[in-house]
């Protein structure tokens, strides 16, 4: 690692239960790449005061997690089309004051859909209803599948939502089955008070052939331990953090990494996880 030093360039991630996965990503990268940056992740007592933080002491860029997706919206001075239309930011990029938020959540989803060659044809439960929850069904939507149900506690959320995309929603899984499960709730992630706890039913596990989780930490959530038991396409949230932070990358420092530089920083980042 470079030592620090006054001429350092500064990037950091806001979240409510900060990990080391973008730490670690983004630090290899720099390292890799010769670049005298460094990356830091926190968990912000005031949001506000954190934001103009990133203003005031020339902080380049900063990854927006759980739950501050929507929080931001208010804090930046421009939206890009990819945060603008799903109301939802992942990324703020910091030029010289102006401040403009991003969205690559999106592009992850949509690119592992794909990737995983998701049958529009499937029928999909998605619970939760936060920003991350946006950019997901968002990504289902333009994928070109019809048949998705958001479950979601929060029936004014949830149903804001499923209206939005034209999709169907339930306060509750119960009993609910679906070709492709996805979890964008903090069920399952480490140190939540439901870390040990599946966010769909063994019996819908059972009966999926897919099984999605966007929580990164771990990657190995007991929905996607599930999952893979029971034989089903799993698709981490490890998966997703990585594509997300890759386009952070680049819209950071206008530098587009090697496919085999961007292998290696995953490797890196999951070591530690």
């Amino acid at each position: 690692m470079t030592m620090l030093n006054k001429d350092m360039t500064l990037c950091i991630s806001l979240s409510a239960r900060p990990s080391n996965n973008g730490t670690r990503f983004h630090n290899h990268l720099y390292e890799a790449l010769g670049l005298n940056w460094i990356y830091k992740a926190f968990a912000p007592t005031d949001l506000a005061q954190a934001i103009a933080g990133v203003r005031g002491l020339g902080i380049r860029g900063c990854a927006i997690s759980m739950p501050y997706k929507e929080d931001v919206i208010g804090l930046v001075d421009r939206m890009d089309a990819s945060a603008r239309a799903i109301d939802s930011v992942n990324t703020i990029v910091n030029d010289d004051g102006v401040l403009t938020a991003y969205n690559t959540d999106y592009s992850a989803i949509a690119t592992l859909i794909a990737r995983n060659g998701i049958d529009p044809r499937s029928s999909v439960l998605l619970r939760g209803s936060g920003g991350m929850a946006k950019a997901t069904a968002a990504a289902f939507r333009d994928g070109g599948f019809t048949d998705l149900t958001i479950v979601a506690r929060n029936e004014a959320r949830g149903r804001a939502l499923a209206d939005h995309y034209g999709f169907d929603w339930r306060p509750e899984p119960s009993d609910a089955t679906a070709d492709v499960l996805v979890n964008v709730t903090p069920i399952g992630m480490a140190g939540g008070a439901e870390e040990h706890a599946l966010s769909f039913s063994e019996q819908a596990i059972a009966a999926s052939t897919v099984v999605f989780d966007v929580v990164a930490l771990p990657a190995e959530t007991p929905v996607v331990a599930a999952g893979r038991a029971a034989g089903a396409t799993v698709i981490t949230g490890a998966e997703v953090a990585t594509l997300q932070a890759l386009e952070q990358f680049v819209l950071y420092t206008g530098v587009r990494p090697t496919p085999a530089q961007v292998q290696a920083a995953e490797d890196y980042m999951r070591s530690g996880a």
